[in-house]
Parts: C-alpha cells; sequence; structure tokens
C-alpha cells in the first residue's frame, strides 16, 4: 500500500515542477512590465536582473510553507489519505487554472489560486467527514475561514487603493518632469532618484526579504527599531550617488527601473513559492510522517505533525528557483500575460485588445462629465500650465516602447511602496493587484487612455478584475469536485485524472504555439507607427494593405465555398460554423480598418489627402462582400435548419459551375492583391465581370421557372436569393479591385 502513496508523492513533485512553470508565467507580469513597457533595456538584460532577482529569492527563502500546511485546514482532524487526496486535487486544479489564464493573456493571482482550492479541496473532504461521522464536529473545526475572508478584502483594497495612488503620483511627477524629462534634470532627478531607491530599499525590508533565511528575529527587530535611521541614510546616499550618476551621463530612471525590478522578482520568490511548492511539500512531509510511524492504515494515521512549522531543503529551493529561472527566460505564455498589461497602459493608440462594454461606455460617459465640470472651474492660466507640463508632442521615448521612464519608474516606486506599507500594517494587500493597478493608474494620469481608446482600455481592465473573482470560484469549484472524485473514484481514478490534467497541460501548450493570432500583421503595424518620417510610411503602409486584402479574400473564398456547400449539401453543422465565424470576423474587420487607417493618418499629408478616398472606397467595398457572405449564410442555415426542401441537383449543378469558377478567381484575386500586380488584377476584373453576367443568367432562367413551373417557393427564394448575392459579390468584388489599384 505504501507504494501507492510514494506515487502520489512523485506526482505532487511533477504537479509542482509545471505549475511552478506556469505560475511564473503569470507572475512574471508583477516584475516585468515596467521594465520592458518602457524598453529600458534590451530584453535579455531585463530577464537577467528579474531572473537574477528570482534565482536569489528563491535559494534564500526559508521555505516555512505554513500556509499550505495549516493555515487552511486543520490538520488534526485530517488522515493521511485524505490529506493526499486534497494535495493531489489542488495541484491539477492549479495547473490546469493558472494555465487558461496564461493563454488567454489575463494576470491573476496565484495566492487566490492556492487559497481557494486548499479551501474548495478541503470542503469536499469535510462535508464527507460530517455526513458521515457522530463527531459533532462542524466545518469551522477542520478549516480556517479567516483566511479566505483577508483574500477577498484584498481584492477591493489592493484595487482602490493602488489605482487611485498611482493615478495622484504619476500626475505630480508628470508635471514636474513633462514628457520632455531629460530637460530640466539637473537637480531634481539626484532629489527622485534618492527617494525612489530609499522607497524600492524600504519594499525590500518590509516585504521583500522579511521571510529569507537570514531574517532571524533579531535581525528583524533591529530593522525595525532603526527603521528611519536606515531610511535617512539610504535617502542620503541614493541621492548623492543618483546626483553623480546623471553627471556621469548614465540615465537614472533606468537605474531605478532595473533596481524595481529585481526588488520584486526577488520578492515574488521569496514570498510566493509557497503558491507553487507550498502543497508537495506539504504532502512530502505527511508521507515522511506516515513511513516513520510504521506505514499502516493511511485512513487512520492523523496528520497533526503539519501543525508544526517546516523548513525546506536546500535542494528544493535551489531546483524551484531553476526551474523558475527557465519558465522565465523562455515561456511564450509569460510574455503573452506581460503583453495584456503593456497594451492596455501604453501611451499611443493602436491595435485594442478588449472591445466594449455598456459598464465601460456608463464609466467613461460619467467621468467625461466630471472632467468636463472639473475643467470648468479651473483658472485659464493654471489650464494653460498644466496643458503645456503635458504637451505630448515632445514625447521622449524609446523606439517601440509603450510608454516613457518616467512612469515605468513610478510604477515599481508605488507599487513598491504600497506593498511594503500595506505589509507593515498587516493590510492584506496582494502584488498581482497592486502592480496591475498602479500601472493602470498612472496610464490614466499620463493621458494615454484619450476618448477613442478609453472604452476599451476600461473593458480590459474591469475583465482582468473580473477574472480575478473568478479565480477564486472557479479554483473553489474545481478543487471541490477533484477532491469529490478522488476520493470516491480511488486510488486509478487518481491516477488517471493527475495524469489528464498534465495532458491537458502539455496539449494546451503545443496548440499556443501553433497559435500565431496575426502576430506578423501585429509587427508590420508597430513598424509603421515607428517610422518618423512620413515621407517613407507609403511603401511599407501599401504592403500592410495588400497582406491584410490577401488575408481577407482566402478568408472570405473559404467562407463562400463551405456556406455555399453546406446550403446543397443540407449541412447544418458547416451552415453553424460558417455563420459563427462570420459574426466573430465582424469585429476583426472593424479592428483592422482603425489600424489602417491609423497608419493612413502617418503617411505624407499631401500623398494621404490624395488617396484617402481611395482607401475608404476600397475599405467600403471590403465590406460589402463581407456583408454579401452574411445574407447569403443566415437565411441558407435557417433553410436547412428546418429541414426544408432541398435545392433541385440541376440548379444545384448549374449554380456549382459558375461558384467553382467565381472561388478560383477570389483566390487568384488574392495573390495578386499581396504581389500588387495591378495589370493581372485588371484581368480579374474582367472575369468577375463575365460572372456577374453569369449569376444574372441563372437569376433570369429561375424567374421563368418560377412563372412556369410548379416550383417550391421557399426552396426557389432561398436558391434565388443565393444567386443574387453572388451577382452582388461579383459587383463588390470587381469595385473592391477596381479601388485599391488606384489607392496604389
Amino acid at each position: 500500500m505504501e507504494w501507492i502513496y510514494l506515487g502520489f508523492v512523485i506526482f505532487l513533485f511533477i504537479l509542482a515542477i509545471s505549475d511552478l512553470w506556469v505560475g511564473v508565467s503569470n507572475d512574471a507580469v508583477n516584475f516585468l512590465n515596467s521594465a520592458i513597457g518602457a524598453k529600458v533595456a534590451r530584453f535579455r538584460t531585463i530577464i537577467i536582473v528579474a531572473a537574477t532577482g528570482v534565482f536569489l529569492g528563491a535559494i534564500m527563502s526559508n521555505g516555512m510553507m505554513d500556509i499550505a500546511r495549516h493555515g487552511i485546514f486543520r490538520p488534526e482532524q485530517f488522515a493521511f489519505k485524505e490529506l493526499m487526496y486534497i494535495f493531489l486535487a489542488v495541484m491539477v486544479t492549479d495547473i490546469i487554472l493558472l494555465d487558461v489564464f496564461n493563454s488567454l493573456g489575463m494576470p491573476t493571482s496565484t495566492t487566490v489560486s492556492m487559497v481557494f482550492e486548499l479551501l474548495g479541496a478541503t470542503f469536499a473532504l469535510s462535508m464527507i467527514k460530517i455526513a458521515g461521522g457522530d463527531t459533532g464536529l462542524g466545518f469551522s473545526d477542520y478549516m480556517n475561514t479567516e483566511k479566505a475572508l483577508s483574500v477577498i478584502m484584498a481584492i477591493f483594497v489592493s484595487v482602490a487603493i493602488a489605482f487611485v495612488c498611482g493615478s495622484l503620483i504619476q500626475y505630480i511627477a508628470r508635471l514636474i518632469f513633462t514628457f520632455n524629462f531629460r530637460k530640466g534634470l539637473k537637480w531634481k532627478i539626484g532629489i527622485y532618484g534618492g527617494i525612489a531607491t530609499t522607497a524600492i530599499i524600504y519594499f525590500m525590508l518590509f516585504k521583500g526579504t522579511k521571510d529569507l533565511a537570514f531574517m532571524t528575529s533579531d535581525v528583524k527587530t533591529w530593522i525595525n527599531d532603526h527603521t528611519w535611521m536606515l531610511l535617512g541614510g539610504c535617502l542620503v546616499f541614493f541621492t548623492i550617488l543618483m546626483q553623480i550618476l546623471y553627471f556621469l551621463k548614465v540615465n537614472v530612471f533606468k537605474v531605478i527601473v532595473l533596481i524595481g525590478t529585481f526588488a520584486l522578482a526577488m520578492a515574488f520568490a521569496g514570498n510566493d513559492l509557497v503558491n507553487f511548492i507550498g502543497v508537495p511539500l506539504a504532502g512530502f512531509s505527511s508521507y515522511q510522517d506516515y513511513m516513520a510511524a510504521g506505514g499502516g492504515d493511511p485512513s487512520s494515521h492523523m496528520m497533526g505533525v503539519l501543525n508544526e512549522s517546516a523548513s525546506t531543503p536546500l535542494i528544493f529551493l535551489i531546483a524551484a528557483g531553476v526551474v523558475m529561472v527557465i519558465a522565465l527566460a523562455t515561456s511564450k505564455k509569460a510574455h503573452n500575460v506581460t503583453k495584456t498589461e503593456i497594451n492596455l497602459a501604453r501611451q499611443d493608440e493602436g491595435d485594442e485588445m478588449f472591445g466594449s462594454s455598456k459598464v465601460a461606455r456608463s464609466i467613461v460617459r460619467w467621468s467625461n462629465s466630471t472632467a468636463n465640470f472639473i475643467v470648468a472651474s479651473t483658472p485659464d492660466k493654471v489650464k494653460a500650465w498644466i496643458d503645456k507640463r503635458f504637451d505630448k508632442s515632445c514625447l521622449d521615448i524609446e523606439d517601440n516602447a509603450a510608454y516613457d521612464v518616467v512612469r515605468a519608474s513610478v510604477n515599481l516606486v508605488v507599487a513598491s511602496l504600497l506593498i511594503a506599507l500595506g505589509t507593515s500594517l498587516k493590510l492584506p494587500l496582494s502584488t498581482t493587484y497592486v502592480t496591475f493597478m498602479v500601472a493602470m493608474g498612472t496610464s490614466l494620469a499620463d493621458r494615454a487612455w484619450s476618448r477613442e481608446s478609453a472604452v476599451f482600455r476600461i473593458t480590459g481592465v474591469l475583465s482582468v478584475i473580473g477574472g480575478w473573482f473568478l479565480t477564486a470560484a472557479i479554483a473553489f469549484i474545481c478543487a471541490f469536485i477533484i477532491a469529490l472524485i478522488m476520493y470516491f473514484g480511488g486510488t486509478v481514478v487518481t491516477v488517471v485524472i493527475v495524469v489528464a490534467g498534465l495532458a491537458v497541460l502539455i496539449h494546451s501548450n503545443v496548440k499556443y504555439k501553433e497559435k500565431t493570432n496575426d502576430a506578423k500583421g501585429d509587427r508590420a503595424f508597430q513598424e509603421i507607427l515607428r517610422i518618423t518620417d512620413r515621407k517613407k510610411v507609403w511603401v511599407p503602409f501599401l504592403k500592410y494593405v495588400a497582406e491584410n486584402d490577401k488575408m481577407f479574400l482566402d478568408d472570405m473564398a473559404a467562407q463562400y465555398t463551405a456556406v455555399t456547400d453546406g446550403l446543397l449539401q443540407e449541412n447544418v453543422r458547416t451552415l453553424r460554423h460558417s455563420m459563427n465565424d462570420l459574426k466573430l470576423y465582424k469585429s476583426r474587420l472593424k479592428n483592422l480598418r482603425k489600424k489602417e487607417t491609423i497608419c493612413l493618418r502617418n503617411v505624407d499629408p499631401e500623398t494621404g489627402l490624395v488617396k484617402s478616398a481611395w482607401f475608404h472606397t476600397a475599405f467600403n467595398y471590403m465590406e460589402q462582400v463581407y456583408y454579401s457572405l452574411r445574407r447569403i449564410c443566415e437565411p441558407a442555415y435557417e433553410h436547412v435548419d428546418n429541414n426544408f426542401s432541398p435545392i433541385p441537383e440541376e440548379y444545384c449543378k448549374d449554380f456549382l459551375k459558375v461558384r467553382d469558377e467565381l472561388v478560383a478567381t477570389i483566390q487568384c484575386l488574392a495573390t495578386h492583391f499581396k504581389d500588387r500586380n495591378y495589370e493581372e488584377m485588371r484581368v480579374q476584373e474582367e472575369a468577375l465581370a463575365r460572372m456577374q453576367g453569369k449569376f444574372s443568367d441563372l437569376r433570369k432562367a429561375l424567374m421563368v421557372d418560377i412563372q412556369e413551373k410548379n416550383l417550391n417557393l421557399t426552396v426557389a427564394y432561398m436558391y434565388l436569393n443565393l444567386v443574387q448575392e453572388s451577382e452582388q459579390l461579383c459587383i463588390s468584388l470587381k469595385h473592391y479591385a477596381r479601388a485599391s489599384r488606384k489607392l496604389a
């Protein structure tokens, strides 16, 4: 029997490695975003700084994993077998849940996930014990619910405080430094650098190093007694140092950002390591105690030993540090999560990741009314001075950066101060929530959310916050269900669930690597925005538009084939799939038009004025092509879904001959669009005109048959709609091609 539980422990450590990987991928957003968003150094340098902090934080952690041992449940009330089911359910749920958030690019809290997974699994086993026993014990005897309440408090407290503080301090910082921050730094930078670095040191003392091995109770007491002396000395020392660095032509803001990145990374590894390996180590300790007692019945061996604090062997800490560093450097999903926050906080407009929501629109409308009232109440001279300090025409920003180093430094300093202050006051602030909401607050204060982008940015913020609450609910429910299945299913079912969880994780990563999400097009878009000479924008812009046209025509050819085949072959599944795809394609077209219009705005004004009419004409006909397919698909789906009579075979044969010719023409046209072969496009325009005539002939023949034959009118009108919209498709494609030629 003992070998089964040894296998469970091995499974726990395998799951721990997976959890470290997906956990770091999600939590990397906490300490990487500011450095990456402001491009303070090469990506490799930023990763090296963060990885060093992560590794040192991991190996110097004292490994006190009390929250996983007795922070949520009362171990003396559970048997060894029961706790192993709880631990396995928690780890399987955790790796799948965090991987889903990583794939979606949504930051969440690993602490929240672990706490509520432990609660869910413990609640399941407690419910079984209460239902099957006569001990008179209740849930409060099995579970520690106070921790859950503190985590819920953390969400509300962190969101509000971090957002307000980030907005206020960034607003003051921008008034001091302006967007042309290099001007007038001579004496300001030393003081700011000293304050910022001292704040980060304060953070490291109270949060980043409080659980490290060398932080004995005597050391902590000495630091607490001499806090102000230490901070005063740091302020004087770093103020002088930063002033000297400025005179040596060093960018002090970049130094602050890299120091802050190191500090947050170190704190993350030192404090959040329990979220990834705490549960497996608790399982390992349980197994050791079980074996030390000579094995026996795992259902009767109670686990009161977990009430004792235990230090983690150094080898486990080193191994955890190595896995975290590798994950940080190589995980594509870590970069995806990072991209979400950077996208929501970036200074300029561009491709918005999120759509619009009713709540966001209401918030924007209320905010605009409030802002207008404040502006109207502000004296004109004050308004003029503030507008001058926020003049973006002199924005000093690195190439391809989302925002400047001033905001990046404020992000890290404010986040560090709030986390340190919350820790010292015993307030339940969350690292993930604080860093994210500070970044959102600073971007708002920096006027990065224009009226054109605010509703999308707010929708994104609300989506992330909603995901935090969902994390708690999903973690609790899934761990609860999995623990029940494992308990009643026994060893075999438990092994199957663990293997299935690992298989889901592997499959998710394989699929993610195959998923490009139009990354190439996004890169082309960003490259166009980086071109400073407006006379050089036109050629890359035409290439970008041509590639988008090629992609659009290929998609429409495929959809037209699928829709018509689905109708003629009465395949309702194909039609349903196409209808859903076409509905989703509408937002894609809207987003594409916005991006191309932004690029066109960067074109030389003289060229843009002449060509913009053809650009908008071409795009309007592109949309007409799309709507023709929608007008074919929707009635076709309704027709087949209602099991109406099929279109007669002779009509199908006549239609398919012209249909196949049209599809081939669209595909040829797509190739000519990409190659910008305008002479061949003329040939295809003529071919489209001929096909328009053929569809017209089919339509006229049908009208004759309707008059002379006893046709099923439902079928006849369905076929008439198909032919008419196909004819309109030819017309729209012809004008689309012509306008695109004129654009070039």
